[in-house]
């Protein structure tokens, strides 16, 4: 549509000094049909004309009266006039008009698809609400505005009438004087030659750079104001075009690990928290970041919880935002992944009632780790090197082959140690039980044994969570494949 108005435009202009031809002609009737259904379209699905037929009818009904399609249709026409008197409305129907070519006057009318734009721009759309919402000092802009142009027109027109042998001939040449004074422009085609005349224009200067200072003053603070929610819905805008990103809700410690790690890999996400500095932090990372309670169905709903977003990440600090998130999400999707942080281990129930598909206690992992590993130097490095992001430490998943030399053998037997890879635990079927694991955490459809120890025995299919070099980690699957 955007094209469709340009190219219009761009042909009248280029008709004024260029002959075109028949297709011209052809193709601002195909312009000017396509406008005609999208007036008659949005004219049609403003109102839902059911709706209104039905509530009269029930209505009759209830009070035991005649059911009368009079006045359900007064009903219907009082809401299509309050669409067709909207100012869109009113210049969707002025885009139409410009058929008349014969009459050059009305191809003014051309110009209106040029505020066509504003329906289809979404920037455009955003200048113009946070215009709206300084209506009232506008107004009063407008006011002061129209109440200097007057009396400067009027003194202007008083001291400077070509009939005491001024320039001005009549009063709106004195209206437009004062305006082009007022503006700061100053053409030059109209200048005063009497003394008051002159003073008339020095005022109306000083009122013109004032009534300049208050609008830019105004549309200024308007755009500070709306500047952060004006880039929350570029955000939202931007969402709408991607598929199967991930919901990061809190960009505290824990979301902004997370978040590294997610954009490290390339895959899409979008954050959310209620710290307008934490958002600009995250931006300034070059991330999608938007600030609002994630805790709000409507806010969840515009990130595209239950349309386009694939898992959600509850990593706040609070307990309880974190179960109200759950439980929204979960309201809005039942089959989107919810990983939610418990940063206490009574929460964990909780956020599993209320739909969490995994809940992790973080503080609890570490301590596992500094007590399961404590004394073995090696397995630290590996834990830190992973932490400060080096590139050749990993913590990858080996999966053991079926009918590998690997399988039925016992932890003690792997090689772990000649490669200098050390296992943090081992992912096996559910039902799977061993007294050689001291803890042991269901997944939704396998059990994750942290820290086996030496005589736990290995099946195929089991996966082996490892600590160390990406070399060394080759190297194990390499040797499992032969």
């Amino acid at each position: 549509m955007m094209t469709l108005v340009l190219s219009s435009v761009f042909i009248l202009l280029y008709d004024v000094r260029h002959q075109l031809g028949h297709w011209a002609v052809k193709f601002e009737n195909l312009v000017v049909l396509i406008f005609i259904v999208e007036y008659l379209a949005r004219l049609w699905v403003y109102d839902d004309i059911h709706r209104h037929i039905i509530e009269v009818y029930e209505e009759s009904e209830l009070i035991n009266e005649p059911f009368r399609v009079s006045r359900a249709f007064r009903e219907i026409l009082r809401n299509k006039w309050a669409y067709v008197s909207s100012p869109m409305a009113v210049i969707d129907f002025l885009a139409i008009f410009p058929s008349y070519r014969p009459l050059r006057i009305l191809r003014l009318f051309l110009l209106f698809r040029l505020f066509k734009l504003f329906r289809y721009a979404q920037n455009i759309q955003e200048f113009g609400s946070v215009l709206r919402e300084k209506q009232a000092e506008f107004f009063t802009l407008l006011t002061f505005l129209l109440f200097i142009l007057i009396v400067g027109s009027s003194a202007i027109y008083l001291f400077e009438s070509s009939n005491y042998g001024g320039q001005i001939h009549g009063f709106f040449e004195g209206v437009y004087w004062a305006l082009v004074t007022l503006s700061t422009v100053g053409y030059g085609d109209i200048t005063p030659q009497t003394f008051e005349g002159r003073l008339v224009t020095m005022v109306l200067i000083l009122s013109g750079i004032g009534v300049i200072s208050f609008f830019t003053s105004i549309v200024v603070s308007a755009f500070q104001e709306k500047l952060g929610e004006v880039r929350d819905r570029q955000v939202l805008s931007q969402l709408q075009k991607k598929k199967g990103y991930t919901v990061i809700c809190g960009h505290g410690r824990v979301g902004q690990v997370v978040a590294g790690y997610l954009h490290q890999d390339r895959q899409p996400f979008v954050i959310i928290d209620e710290n307008r500095e934490v958002v600009m932090a995250a931006r300034r990372e070059g991330y999608l970041a938007v600030h609002g309670k994630a805790q709000r169905l409507g806010m969840l709903r515009k990130l595209g919880v239950g349309y386009n977003a694939r898992r959600i990440l509850c990593l706040t600090g609070d307990d309880v935002v974190n179960v109200y998130i759950t439980l929204t999400a979960r309201q809005l999707d039942e089959k989107i992944e919810i990983i939610s942080r418990a940063n206490h281990h009574r929460t964990m129930k909780k956020l599993m009632l209320a739909g969490a598909s995994h809940a992790v206690e973080p503080f609890k992992v570490v301590g596992l780790i500094a007590g399961e590993y404590i004394g073995q130097p090696v397995a630290f490095e590996a834990v830190q090197g992973i932490l400060m992001g080096q590139e050749e430490i990993a913590l990858e998943a080996v999966r053991v082959p079926e009918g590998s030399w690997l399988d039925g053998r016992r932890v003690e037997e792997a090689p772990l140690e000649e490669l200098r890879l050390i296992l943090f635990g081992v992912i096996t079927p559910l039902e799977r039980e061993s007294d050689h694991v001291r803890h042991h955490y269901d997944l939704r459809t396998h059990r994750f044994q942290f820290n086996p120890g030496a005589d736990f025995v290995l099946l195929g299919e089991d996966m082996l969570l490892v600590f160390g070099h990406r070399y060394s980690i080759l190297r194990l699957r390499h040797r499992l494949k032969t």
